[in-house]
């Protein structure tokens, strides 16, 4: 968990908005290390976790939570956490074996034409087991949705316009009726926006979800360069609906990520980049 964030988004796991849907994208650079900063900042809150590890294995987020001092294993132990690891599932259904017949969550996998249902329904039911807990069981905050990342379904044949819609029915559940929040990941590769005329890339993507989101925190690579003491900067996006228009307020912070943790710089201010 990474205090100076805490800080510039104003929040903490003692008192944080409910009902928001964060947005992290990257391009040319990479974002996971905010994926992995809200997953110790929820579990800390004490927030039901449901966790779509589409692109690493449950032992990668593990290790790297370990050095920001939670543990994962027992956050599942305890029924804090639903991990489910696209990788071993996609696995299950692409190469089936006696011994594992492969979930229903990825069914996509088979037939990308039947959508996101079956994900969508395991997304219900794993922040759903938050609320009416039973007798003796311990009892979570608002349930959280993070997902790692969303892009990545496109590669595997889901269109966009699926992936849009998986993301609103989520929000709809999440955020909007439990009042819980979501956090996920989408990237974009190239420096230019794709042509109008695919409106099946990770650009529309990225153009929908800025759409749907409360807050979007945009990582990207210095403009003027690799430099070693900065590793980037990230573009923190603040989307407030105000009566029938939507009003953003915009700040730039440059960034550097350490073994356990992460310094923010507000523009021009670090003696590294001028």
């Amino acid at each position: 968990m990474y205090t100076e964030l805490n800080s510039i988004l104003s929040t903490g796991p003692d008192s944080f908005t409910q009902g928001d849907f964060i947005l992290v994208s990257d391009r040319q650079s990479d974002a996971s290390f905010l994926i992995h900063h809200f997953l110790s900042f929820y579990l800390r809150a004490r927030c039901k976790v449901c966790f779509l590890g589409l692109v690493q294995s449950f032992s990668h987020y593990s290790a790297v939570s370990q050095r920001l001092g939670v543990s994962l294993a027992q956050a599942k132990e305890k029924g804090q956490l639903v991990f489910l690891e696209g990788l071993n599932e996609s696995l299950s259904v692409l190469i089936p074996q006696e011994t594992h017949a492969g979930s229903q969550d990825m069914d996509f996998l088979r037939d990308p034409a039947v959508g996101l249902r079956s994900l969508y329904e395991f997304v219900q039911s794993s922040v759903r087991s938050s609320v009416g807990v039973e007798e003796g069981a311990e009892e979570w905050g608002p349930p959280v949705l993070l997902v790692d990342d969303l892009s990545v379904l496109l590669s595997l044949g889901v269109s966009a316009g699926a992936v849009l819609d998986f993301s609103h029915y989520c929000r709809a559940t999440v955020c909007s009726q439990l009042q819980g929040n979501m956090v996920m990941l989408v990237r974009c590769d190239g420096e230019e926006e794709e042509e109008d005329g695919d409106d099946e890339g990770s650009e529309r993507l990225l153009k929908g979800l800025t759409h749907q989101c409360s807050l979007a925190l945009n990582v990207q690579g210095l403009p003027t360069g690799y430099c070693r003491d900065i590793h980037g900067q990230v573009e923190v996006c603040w989307r407030r609906r105000q009566g029938d228009g939507q009003n953003a307020q915009k700040k730039l912070f440059q960034y550097k990520v350490h073994d356990k943790g992460a310094s923010f710089f507000a523009r021009g201010t670090s003696s590294a980049v001028l």
